[in-house]
C-alpha cells in the first residue's frame, strides 16, 4: 500500500506571493511530481494549512487543481484555514458533525485523518465531539493497523517556539491511542520542519511545507522563516513493515 503525505500549501489569492514565493505554483509542482511518479498511490493526504488566509478564493484555486488530478486526495484543516470557506468549496470532505476528518479503509489498514483546527487559534484542539468520533473509528478498526494524520503535533519536539503551538490538552488523545494499541504511525504538519521520532512509543513524522520552512532553533522563543527545499513523503505499508521516503521535489 502506497500513501503520499503533503502538508501546508499556504495558498494566497491569485497574483499574490508569500515570502516571495508562489504557493500555488509550489502546490502544482508537488502534485505534478506525485502524479508523474506515484500514480499508483492509494491515497494522497494533505495535512492542513491549505490556505494562508482562509479566503474563499484560495479554496477555489485548490479545488480547480484537485479536480484535474487523477489522484485520490484527502484534504485536512490547519490553523490558517477557515472551516466555513473550506466547507463551501469541499462539502464532500466534511463529516456529519461539521468537521473535516475521515476514516478510510485500505488493504493494509485504516487511515484516519483528524480535524485539529481550533477556530481562530494557532494551537490545535480535539473537542469532546471529535474525540468521540475518533474513539468510534478506532474501535471499528479493531486490531487492524491505523495510520493517523493530523495537522497539529500532539507532543513536544524540543524546539521552544514551535512547542507553544501544538495540540492543546493531548492526554485524552494519547489515552485513545493506547486503548487501540495498533496505531502504527502519526503523520503531522504545522511546524514546517522535517522531524521524526516517537511519542509515548508511537513513531511520528512531521513534514516541511511545500512553500516555506521554519528555521531550526533550539533557543529562541520566536520563529524565523527559512527556505529549505520543500518535500513530500512516500509511505509504503506492508504487514511487516512501514517505510517512509522523503522526496525533495523542488530546489
Amino acid at each position: 500500500m502506497k500513501l503520499i503525505h503533503i502538508s501546508d500549501f499556504h495558498l494566497v489569492s491569485a497574483g499574490e506571493t508569500l515570502l516571495g514565493l508562489d504557493p500555488a505554483a509550489r502546490m502544482d509542482a508537488c502534485l505534478c511530481d506525485v502524479e508523474q511518479f506515484h500514480p499508483d498511490a492509494s491515497l494522497v493526504v494533505v495535512s492542513g494549512d491549505l490556505s494562508e488566509t482562509g479566503g474563499a478564493e484560495t479554496y477555489q484555486i485548490l479545488k480547480a487543481r484537485v479536480q484535474r488530478s487523477p489522484l485520490t486526495i484527502r484534504l485536512m484543516l490547519g490553523n490558517h484555514d477557515i472551516r466555513e470557506n473550506f466547507a463551501a468549496a469541499f462539502p464532500d470532505q466534511m463529516v456529519e458533525n461539521g468537521f473535516a476528518q475521515a476514516a478510510i479503509d485500505l488493504p493494509e489498514g485504516r487511515v484516519i485523518t483528524l480535524d485539529t483546527l481550533d477556530d481562530d487559534k494557532v494551537t490545535g484542539r480535539l473537542c469532546a465531539v471529535r474525540l468521540a468520533w475518533f474513539k468510534e473509528k478506532l474501535d471499528e478498526a479493531s486490531d487492524r493497523p491505523v495510520y493517523l494524520f493530523m495537522h497539529h503535533p500532539p507532543a513536544k519536539v524540543h524546539l521552544p517556539a514551535l512547542d507553544l503551538f501544538g495540540l492543546a490538552e493531548p492526554e485524552p488523545f494519547f489515552e485513545l491511542l493506547k486503548s487501540h494499541g495498533n496505531v502504527r504511525h502519526i503523520f503531522a504538519g504545522h511546524l514546517h520542519r522535517l522531524i521524526t521520532g516517537n511519542w509515548q512509543g508511537i513513531p511520528f513524522t512531521i513534514l516541511r511545507s511545500t512553500n516555506h520552512q521554519t528555521a531550526l532553533d533550539f533557543v529562541s522563543p520566536k520563529t524565523t522563516n527559512c527556505f529549505e527545499p520543500p518535500v513530500y513523503s512516500i509511505i509504503l505499508a506492508d504487514p511487516d513493515s512501514l517505510i517512509i521516503h522523503i522526496h525533495q521535489f523542488a530546489d
